[in-house]
């Protein structure tokens, strides 16, 4: 019986190295410099963007009694509030030309 269940356990451990050997290569990076960019994105641009569009929305409201009377209440809107949050949330994830876009 211990003899069955050794023969077992090892033709259950060269099937098991069989398929990880055949799938390995799903897992083999590509391209490394892409994804040192996704994770900047995620961890430094994004928060970055976040922190702008709260920033900009202090900005655009002390700002408010200049804009008003010059009718540049959208234009101010959109430069410090909604670029950064669409730099923020509605880029695409991962975002293959980070660097070749201007927001």
């Amino acid at each position: 019986m211990a003899r069955q269940f050794q023969k077992g356990c090892l033709l259950l451990l060269i099937v098991t190295l069989m398929v990880a050997g055949l799938s390995s290569g799903g897992w083999a990076q590509t391209d490394p410099i892409a994804d040192e960019y996704n994770i900047w994105d995620v961890l430094v641009a994004r928060p970055l963007g976040v922190a702008a569009g709260i920033v900009g929305t202090g900005i655009f409201i002390v700002s408010l009694p200049f804009t008003l009377p010059t009718g540049g209440v959208n234009a101010a809107a959109q430069t410090f509030i909604v670029e950064p949050f669409r730099f923020s949330f509605t880029r695409p994830f991962p975002d293959e030309d980070l660097l070749m876009r201007t927001y």
